[in-house]
């Protein structure tokens, strides 16, 4: 009975926690993001980059107390490999057998992903990052469905005279992340399917630091030796590899606390208690030795394509009969930071490239970057909108420190750019009319429009009023490339 109220408890408290995480890269409203953005800041290593360190304290303490529930009920890429497990599971029962532990392999991958947070080699972390990959899952191939799902509905209830919903543009973030995200989820459904929780076990840097903390958990699942039969069942229903039974061991440091083998043991062998540092025998829980016989572990790297920006469909104007050019990014020599980042710097340090900014962003101004050495961290373009003023969604949502919490008031002091005007590309001078869209539409004031040679008037800049908003480069009516654009700043500054 007791062992019925764990599992099932564990199990509410996972779908509940898959669900809101779930809904935070899915939501285009602000709602969700508003009621459960906390859900993304416990996760562990967001709060070890924005050094949280009541959270750290927290999620620690849940781990020496209860052991690796972490892993069960907060970590939604765990929770999801459960769900790819219990399908194994219905295919082929007592499926799992025990393993002895891969601890150079898991310290290795723990060692390569302190030292590229070291050295900033944010592709590496971000490949690595669990609570990162779910991200990245859920918005290149979810979120597309989630959006298709809406714009049905909404056509549904206009056509009905309701307007309780409406149409939302969908647009790919790019063909890498689209790539690593498929690579990831195709590759994890597998080993857990055939393997349960061997990603968790053997790559997951998240998971071996907690395992570290879980081997000495006050509470954990204990073997009476005096009860058990050898059957093994246990060991064949764990999803961890971790129940070696021929000598009533537990490897605690993989142990997820499932509360499967439990429920399955017949004979009240196994049982979730109080123990401290002793086992119910009283006698020094002992861990397995590291050179125990090994199975074979293959994994499969993911494969990062080249990465594009998918051009948005033709649009048109005056009935369909003349059409207007898709706008090309313009070279920057700095990229753009999005406001709350501080630097570039400190966006490349504490970016786990989970994507959920990108899919916060309610403007498109958001997107991937696509260099290898910072692939996936968001930068700032202006091609589908531009950085609203009044707009602070991705700072409210960062869970990592990268993008820091700010108001609207402090957003609209920031500089995170200044706007470049390019003459060549002016209609003023090219087409010989007036224009003056970008000046009309500065939030700030940095562009005024004087007179010219040749009497009309062309847009001059006052860099130290621009805050790099992108208004003026996203509302120029120049094509295919602005006539003014918005060169990025190593480091923000208040104006």
């Amino acid at each position: 009975m007791a062992s019925n109220i764990l599992k099932t408890g564990r199990r509410i408290i996972a779908v509940l926690t898959i669900l809101m995480v779930t809904g935070l890269f899915l939501d285009f409203t602000g709602t969700w993001q508003n009621l459960f953005g906390w859900m993304a800041k416990i996760q562990f290593l967001p709060a070890v980059l924005s050094l949280n360190v009541l959270v750290i304290i927290g999620l620690v303490l849940l781990t020496v107390f209860f052991g690796r529930l972490y892993c069960s009920i907060i970590c939604p890429l765990g929770i999801m490999q459960d769900g790819f497990a219990w399908f194994g599971r219905k295919a082929r029962k007592n499926r799992y057998s025990y393993s002895a532990p891969k601890n150079l392999l898991r310290y290795v991958m723990l060692a390569i992903m302190v030292v590229a947070l070291i050295a900033g080699i944010s592709s590496m972390v971000a490949i690595l990052a669990p609570y990162s990959a779910y991200g990245r899952i859920v918005s290149s191939l979810l979120q597309p469905f989630w959006i298709w799902g809406n714009n049905l509905l909404a056509s549904w209830a206009e056509a009905h005279d309701s307007y309780a919903f409406y149409q939302v543009e969908y647009w790919s973030k790019g063909y890498g992340v689209l790539v690593v995200a498929l690579s990831t989820l195709v590759i994890l459904a597998i080993l857990a399917w055939r393997n349960g929780r061997t990603y968790c076990n053997t790559i997951c840097p998240v998971g071996t630091v907690l395992g570290f903390f879980s081997r000495f958990a006050i509470f954990r699942i204990v073997i009476d030796r005096s009860k058990c039969v050898d059957c093994k069942l246990c060991s064949r229903n764990c999803k961890s590899a971790c129940i070696d039974i021929p000598n009533h061991r537990i490897d605690y440091s993989r142990c997820v606390s499932c509360f499967d083998c439990i429920g399955k043991c017949n004979k009240g062998a196994l049982s979730y208690k109080y123990v401290g540092l002793k086992s119910d025998h009283g006698d020094e829980v002992k861990q397995p030795d590291m050179d125990g016989s090994r199975r074979q572990f293959i994994t499969t790297g993911a494969v990062i394509g080249a990465t594009a920006v998918m051009s948005a469909a033709d649009k048109v104007v005056d009935g369909g009969l003349a059409t207007i050019e898709d706008k090309k990014i313009p070279k920057r020599k700095t990229r753009i930071a999005p406001p709350g980042a501080v630097s570039l710097r400190n966006l490349h340090q504490h970016c786990t490239a989970c994507q959920l900014c990108i899919s916060a962003c309610p403007n498109g101004v958001l997107r991937p970057m696509t260099d290898i050495e910072n692939f996936m961290q968001p930068e700032s373009s202006y091609e589908r909108g531009y950085c609203r003023p009044e707009c602070t969604r991705c700072s409210n949502v960062c869970p990592a420190g990268a993008i820091k919490p700010i108001d609207p008031a402090e957003k609209s002091a920031i500089q995170i750019g200044h706007a470049v005007w390019v003459r060549s590309n002016c209609i003023p001078v090219t087409d010989g009319v007036e224009c003056g869209n970008c000046a009309r539409h500065c939030p700030t004031g940095a562009i005024t429009m004087v007179e010219s040679e040749s009497g009309l008037r062309i847009p001059a800049v006052n860099t130290e009023k621009c805050i790099g908003c992108g208004a003026c480069e996203n509302l120029c009516p120049a094509r295919p490339l602005s006539a003014i654009y918005v060169e990025g700043h190593e480091n923000h500054r208040f104006i």
